[in-house]
């Protein structure tokens, strides 16, 4: 019997919002010539990759983008993180004691981890390398071809599922839309905030909100208390 233990990249493990968000608009621009609207994610149907991208090309064209474009884009804006990166390390934190946080529940018996975020597979890679985590996790889902967070969520469960006894599900977030999605599926949520902020997500309900990963004890005991109460 097992956990799965999932996890947003955006916020959660890795601290580059801001850097990414610009990148994504200018990425846009660059490719298609148009002034992206708004990196408030806010102001878009789902908080994913596939959803914002498609909103703001059908505004702008009036028709869905073909594979090609919307694979130049995808291309261009990759490329543009990756330059940032390498320009801008301190634009790219690591939420400190994730990854050694990571590597020991990786060891741990009781869990299974996994990735399920808004964004595509192939920039969330670049940002899973810049952490240190493999870039290629087996029990991952992205927002490759999905619009709705909960979708993505689902299908790395069933990832899991399909390999290990899982009983229990948590899943690791930072935003408001992180506990909508887990709130409708009925899953735990561990809140994790930056700057102690934590009213962000416990006026929302959320129970448990961390601000790092630095002391594993302490996350350990977020998930037993998760799990030991009806969340929602």
């Amino acid at each position: 019997m097992k956990t799965f233990l999932l996890f947003d990249i955006d916020g959660t493990l890795l601290f580059s919002n801001s850097i990414d968000s610009q990148c994504f608009a200018d990425s846009y621009q660059e490719v298609f010539g148009k002034p992206f609207p708004s990196i408030d994610w806010r102001d878009y149907p789902h908080v994913t990759d596939h959803v914002i991208f498609r909103t703001v090309f059908m505004r702008h064209f009036q028709r869905e983008a073909t594979t090609e474009e919307r694979q130049a884009f995808e291309n261009h804006y990759v490329n543009r993180l990756q330059r940032e990166r390498e320009r801008q390390p301190e634009a790219f934190q690591e939420v400190p004691g994730a990854l050694d946080c990571w590597r020991q529940l990786e060891q741990d018996d009781r869990f299974v981890l996994g990735i399920a975020t808004g964004g595509w597979r192939a920039p969330a890679q670049v940002k899973l390398q810049h952490v240190g985590i493999h870039p290629v996790t087996p029990y991952a889902a992205y927002a490759d071809g999905m619009e709705q967070r909960d979708h993505i969520l689902q299908a790395a469960i069933e990832l899991a599922k399909q390999a290990h006894p899982i009983t229990h599900v948590v899943y690791i977030g930072d935003a408001i839309w992180d506990v909508t999605t887990t709130r409708q599926m009925n899953l735990p949520l561990i809140g994790l905030r930056r700057q102690g902020d934590e009213e962000v997500l416990r006026r929302e309900g959320v129970k448990v909100v961390l601000s790092d990963y630095q002391d594993v004890a302490a996350f350990h005991q977020a998930v037993d208390m998760v799990l030991s109460e009806q969340y929602w």
